[in-house]
């Protein structure tokens, strides 16, 4: 009797868990579609232009259209590729970036998972990415897309150390990598948030995670003005969607831990707005730093490829390490 129930609970267990993960499907998706048609209104707005308008009321229908027309292209693979991994590699791609999300808390009681080493598998994760970047330039039997590709493994692999580095800071003021337990930590206004003691760490932390997303001024992987798109030029159709799907989807990820780490999480930014509910200001948040990484592109250029490693290893990686001394220092002033 007792081996039957556990057996049911087991699977009640698991249907909620598949439910929550579908939902959070869906919500992802969701805002990949729109934060597409929300940056190009925004870029366009920036720049004088009008951005997406003919598609469905205010243009709200322009990325539907889009995705749609890439679902039912045609699915091309060159000839001499590796079929296999060829195929393989945007699914390598997108399901890390999918499944990091389930370490961030959204509000206290809006958790997917609790896990005391959330960041070590935040980390762990979104490095697998890299692997299918490369795969995928690799598979394709084109110089080019294996050019592009390594050169993007060389950028994500020369900006993950400083982003690492950056968060140790917090880590050591909190004592936990327990995401939960980081935004708990920052209770009572705004002046208990992370970002103001660790300001070294934010400021690296945000130039770091816009090179690991391959976005502007940091989009040399994907360099659209280049005769080739990098590393997937060989790509079309649903399988090209997967790679662009699953940068959007690290934006939905990297701004929701920034909220997480350094901007109180689901806190209020003043005590007596306590009243609102955590989510909305957790959503808030979260929009500024989107905004913030659509800002970047409309008004910074690309850099070159000598002047992005140079930033990272003789600036940011330098200036991470330091933060952790500072740090340091600082925890024992204040005990």
């Amino acid at each position: 009797m007792m081996d039957l129930l556990e057996q049911q609970l087991t699977w009640t267990n698991f249907a909620i868990l598949f439910a929550w993960g579908v939902v959070l499907l869906l919500v992802v998706l969701g805002f990949v579609t729109y934060a597409i048609y929300f940056e190009r209104k925004v870029i366009g707005w920036m720049q004088l232009r009008i951005g997406p308008n003919r598609v469905g009321p205010l243009g709200l229908l322009q990325t539907v259209a889009d995705v749609t027309k890439l679902l039912i292209k045609e699915d091309t693979i060159p000839h001499k590729a590796e079929r296999e991994l060829f195929i393989l590699a945007p699914v390598i791609t997108f399901i890390p970036a999918f499944t990091v999300i389930a370490a961030i808390p959204f509000a206290p009681n809006l958790l997917s998972s609790n896990m005391n080493v959330g960041i070590l598998y935040y980390v762990a994760l979104s490095g697998i990415s890299t692997i299918g970047i490369v795969l995928g330039g690799w598979a394709s039997n084109n110089k080019y897309a294996l050019l592009g590709g390594m050169r993007s493994a060389a950028q994500m692999i020369s900006y993950e150390i400083p982003l690492v580095i950056s968060v140790v800071g917090v880590i050591m003021m909190t004592g936990s990598m327990n995401l939960n337990a980081i935004v708990l930590q920052q209770e009572g206004g705004f002046w208990h948030w992370n970002f103001l003691p660790q300001i070294i760490g934010f400021c690296v932390f945000i130039v770091a995670a816009v090179s690991e997303l391959n976005r502007t001024p940091f989009d040399l992987p994907e360099a659209e003005s280049e005769l080739v798109a990098g590393y997937h030029v060989e790509y079309s159709g649903f399988r090209f969607a997967f790679f662009m799907l699953a940068e959007y989807v690290y934006v939905f990820a990297i701004a929701g831990l920034t909220t997480t780490l350094f901007l109180g999480g689901w806190h209020a930014p003043f005590p007596f707005l306590s009243f609102i509910p955590g989510i909305i200001w957790f959503l808030l948040k979260f929009s500024f730093i989107v905004f913030c990484l659509f800002w970047f592109r409309a008004t910074l250029p690309r850099i070159r490829v000598d002047q992005l490693m140079g930033l990272g290893w003789r600036v940011l990686l330098p200036l991470a390490l330091v933060n952790i001394f500072v740090t340091a220092i600082y925890m024992a002033i204040a005990m």
